[in-house]
């Protein structure tokens, strides 16, 4: 005979209490084994000397093949894979995304390494697009599997070892080409083997048991006591009680006698049109506030003209000094602008500004640096002066995207952040599929990549002269309200 509804309510209570409180070490395994996951999967040592391989005798494609027919798939195939990819990360839980990953950088590579042909390279940079899309389970998947207060340290776990793999790999490359005269063919056996081992490595992941949105744990413990379950934590309905329980609290309102049934999943999981009406209404409710929706605006803006850039800056420096020609060192370039952009990432913490007030101010002035950078890369015709300014480049977009992501995080009312983070990359993606199909792709303009350059250039200045406005209309409405005794006065009450 089936148990009463009340009693099944407490059965899955009792049992999500238990699995929910998880030791504290359970987060070493799988955060060790992502960060070799990543590590492995971004040491690629042929990626910084990708154009010149397509360009030289192993692939003996054409300039315009590559520049406005081959790089632009990538760009298309990322954008429509990006949502589809988001949905299917949390309801298959992460993993088999993550495997997914793993695969497609394995088709990437090993086509890289044997395919020919213009249609067999579009292919292949679709393939990439998979691998690019599917990041965002490699991100998130740490978030179920670890507690809340290990968010921060985790994150830096994971983070790092991905820098650290490209820069590990960005060096090997340029030593192998630079000194041991190795062919770039190798420097791309190198890459398969260390995406494969990546591919073997997250095999081992643990299994997710829970997501944000399909497979969460909702409603079902509502009625107990006033105790609610959500998203794997425990809260209190303020309807039944006005303070937080201790764990003896909570575990004191269920009876341990009560012989325990298997729970229905369906009983466990949301309906989908359910979960599509809540990603709405959060994206309603995270994007309302003003400071959000401007950090989040140059977010998507900048990261847009960043693809662009570091997109196709090796056909640039293709076009300075041809690699069949002199030397290249592409993977130390790389490698500088990278660990120069950690450093600035580091001290970004001991940066004391009042973003509120000055923060639009701030990303006109680094934007309008970003422009000239751009600008002088696209014009100096020197090699050397192209290599530098791509640093800066790097160094200043990687320093205003961390800042953009904790003020984000901070403007958030609900802990929605991988939501507005892909809608940010989304829309990004979606300018930059605009400016691709106008300025690149062989169907439109198609122009040549200095000229390009120079829009790009154009692009982030038109990015600065938005922001300088807007700041400027920010402070000075701050003071306003600083010198109306009336206004502050108000302003203090509420």
């Amino acid at each position: 005979m089936d148990a009463p509804r009340p009693v099944f309510r407490r059965q899955a209570a009792a049992r999500l209490l238990r699995t929910a409180r998880v030791p504290r070490e359970c987060w070493v395994l799988p955060t060790a084994l992502l960060c070799a996951y990543g590590f492995f999967a971004s040491l690629r040592p042929s990626e910084p000397f990708l154009t010149p391989y397509l360009l030289g005798p192993d692939k003996n494609l054409t300039e315009r093949e590559v520049f406005n027919e081959i790089y632009p798939v990538w760009t298309y195939s990322y954008l429509v894979l990006l949502f589809p990819v988001f949905l299917a990360t949390d309801y298959l839980r992460y993993k088999p995304v993550i495997l997914l990953q793993g695969l497609s950088l394995i088709v990437t590579w090993f086509m890289l390494l044997y395919a020919q042909g213009l249609l067999a390279i579009q292919f292949l940079e679709f393939f990439y697009g998979v691998a690019t899309a599917t990041e965002i389970a490699y991100y998130s998947y740490v978030y179920s599997v670890v507690d809340l207060s290990l968010y921060q340290k985790v994150t830096s776990y994971c983070r790092s070892a991905t820098l650290l793999g490209f820069t590990v790999g960005s060096v090997v490359g340029q030593i192998l080409v630079s000194v041991a005269g190795w062919s770039l063919f190798s420097l791309n056996v190198i890459s398969l083997t260390s995406v494969s081992v990546a591919f073997a490595v997250a095999w081992f992941l643990p299994m997710p048991q829970k997501s944000l949105f399909f497979h969460h744990v909702h409603s079902i413990c509502q009625g107990v006591n006033g105790i609610k379950i959500q998203n794997g934590g425990i809260v209190t309905d303020t309807s039944a009680s006005n303070h937080l329980p201790r764990w003896e609290d909570v575990e004191s309102k269920i009876p341990l006698n009560v012989e325990e049934t298997p729970i229905e999943e369906a009983e466990l999981k949301p309906d989908r049109a359910l979960v599509l009406k809540a990603l709405w209404d959060d994206f309603l409710t995270c994007y309302s506030r003003r400071p959000l929706l401007c950090w989040s605006a140059w977010w998507a803006l900048s990261t847009c003209g960043y693809f662009l850039v570091v997109n196709y800056t090796q056909g640039l420096w293709e076009q300075v000094m041809p690699s069949r020609h002199a030397a290249v060192y592409n993977g130390g370039v790389e490698a500088v602008s990278t660990l120069l952009g950690a450093v600035a990432v580091f001290a970004v913490g001991y940066i004391k500004i009042s973003w509120s007030t000055w923060g639009e101010m701030t990303l006109s002035l680094f934007s309008l640096l970003i422009a000239a950078s751009v600008y002088i890369m696209d014009t100096a015709g020197n090699i050397w002066v192209c290599y530098a300014s791509y640093v800066v480049f790097r160094i200043i977009y990687m320093l205003l995207i961390t800042i953009a992501t904790f003020q984000i995080a901070a403007n958030l009312s609900m802990e929605r952040y991988a939501l507005v983070f892909g809608v940010n990359t989304f829309i990004a993606l979606a300018l930059q599929t605009v400016l691709t199909l106008i300025v690149v792709d062989a169907s439109g303009l198609g122009l040549e990549i200095t000229t390009q350059f120079l829009i790009y250039a154009g692009y982030f200045a038109l990015i600065a002269v938005v922001f300088l406005a807007n700041g400027m209309v920010t402070i000075t409405k701050k003071y306003r309200k600083q010198e109306d005794p009336e206004s502050s006065s108000q302003g203090t009450t509420s």
